[in-house]
C-alpha cells in the first residue's frame, strides 16, 4: 500500500524515532472554506520545528512527521475524546478553537460526530499506524528505543497557563513513559544550558508520549515542549497576522540545536546501553 503524500517517513537504523506532529500547514480546500481565517487556522503550528531538527537525519534517527494541520485533526490528542489535562484549557481532537479561545470555524463549520471519525481515519490513525509501525521495525533490531515527540508554543498564553512558559518543558507522563534516568538526564543537560526548565509541569506529555511509552516493554518515550522564544525571536504576547510567525533564523537558533543535538545523542546512548 503506497504512503500517502502528508505523511512523511525517514527510516534509520538507530534505536530513536523523532516524532514531528504539529509543524503540518496543509488543510484541504473544503476545510479551509470552512474556517474564520487561513492565518488563525495555522496560528498555533509548532513553527519551524522540523528545521530545528533537521540534524536528526545525521544521527540515523527513524523521523515521522505529518504535513496535515493540527487544525485539521490533532494526532497529539486522546481520539476518545478525554481531556489529557483535566481542569485545564486545552484544544480538542479537531480543535473548534485556537489557543487563545478565538473560534476557528464560521458558524456551522465546526465539525460533527460523522467528520470528525472520518478525520481521524484519514490522517490520525496512519500516523500512529506509522508510529508502530517503525517501533516494531526497530524492536527487531533493538531492545531498547527512545522515542522523541517535538513541540513549541508560544511563549505567553493566559488562557492555557500563567506568565511566562519556561524554555525547555519535558514531560514523561509524570514519570511513567520512560526510564526515570533518561528523564534526568535530559533534565540535567537543559538546565546546564542555562535555560528555565521543569520536567512534567503544564506539559507532562500528549497522547503520543503516553500512548507509546512503555518503559517495561524496552520504549521510552519522551515529549519535549520548547517555549518559541528559545529558537525564534519570538513577539511575546499577543500575535497577529503582520508579525507571526517570523522567519527562522539558524544564528538565533544554533545555541539551542547544540543542546537539542546534546539531548538526542543522550537518548540513543540511553537505548543502545539499556538492555
Amino acid at each position: 500500500m503506497s504512503r500517502p503524500d502528508w505523511l512523511e517517513i525517514r527510516q534509520g537504523q538507530a534505536p530513536l524515532i523523532v516524532s514531528i506532529p504539529h509543524t503540518g500547514t496543509e488543510i484541504p480546500a473544503e476545510i479551509e472554506a470552512k474556517l474564520v481565517s487561513p492565518w488563525l487556522a495555522r496560528k498555533d503550528t509548532d513553527w519551524w520545528i522540523e528545521t530545528l531538527y533537521d540534524f536528526a537525519a545525521a544521527l540515523d534517527a527513524t523521523i515521522v512527521r505529518t504535513a496535515i494541520s493540527r487544525t485539521v485533526i490533532d494526532v497529539n490528542r486522546d481520539p476518545s475524546g478525554v481531556s489529557l489535562y483535566p481542569g485545564q484549557a486545552t484544544t480538542e481532537l479537531c480543535p473548534s478553537t485556537s489557543f487563545d479561545g478565538e473560534p476557528l470555524y464560521k458558524d456551522g463549520g465546526t465539525p460533527d460526530k460523522d467528520e470528525i471519525a472520518q478525520r481521524r481515519a484519514t490522517w490520525f490513525d496512519p500516523y500512529h499506524q506509522a508510529l508502530a509501525d517503525e517501533i516494531a521495525r526497530l524492536k527487531g533490531r533493538h531492545p531498547t528505543l527512545a522515542v522523541y515527540d517535538c513541540h513549541s508554543i508560544r511563549s505567553v498564553i493566559p488562557r492555557l497557563f500563567e506568565g511566562t512558559l519556561p524554555q525547555f518543558n519535558i514531560g514523561t507522563n509524570s514519570g511513567g513513559s520512560c526510564h526515570p534516568t533518561l528523564a534526568g538526564t535530559i533534565e540535567a543537560l537543559c538546565t546546564a544550558s542555562g535555560r528555565e526548565t521543569v520536567m512534567n509541569g503544564r506539559f507532562k506529555g500528549g497522547y503520543i508520549t503516553r500512548s507509546l511509552g512503555q518503559p517495561d516493554k524496552g520504549v521510552h518515550a519522551v515529549q519535549m515542549e520548547l517555549a518559541c522564544r528559545s529558537y525564534i525571536e519570538e513577539p511575546l504576547g499577543e500575535v497577529s497576522e503582520a508579525n507571526w510567525p517570523v522567519p527562522f533564523d539558524a544564528a538565533y537558533a544554533q545555541p539551542i540545536r547544540e543542546t537539542l543535538g546534546s539531548i538526542l545523542n543522550a537518548c540513543l546512548i540511553f537505548a543502545r546501553a539499556t538492555r
